[in-house]
């Protein structure tokens, strides 16, 4: 019965705004902005390295496979 009654405890708490871990941001969210950052930040100078690297390797594998 205790534990019933913490559960509902605890979902009026987030219903009513009042959750001690709830934030501006979730972490959640700045991790996946910091990911896409990371990938753009990657991605931008190193383009036609990185697409030259993988048309190497697909034309290696569908090559050997013949």
């Amino acid at each position: 019965m205790l534990f019933l009654t913490l559960m509902i405890t605890g979902a009026l708490d987030r219903l009513r705004g009042e959750d001690p871990e709830r934030g501006d941001v979730p972490g959640w969210v700045m991790i996946t902005v910091m990911t896409a950052a990371l990938v753009l930040a990657i991605l931008i100078p190193f383009r036609e390295a990185i697409v030259a690297a993988i048309q190497n390797a697909l034309s290696s594998v569908t090559s050997g496979a013949g």
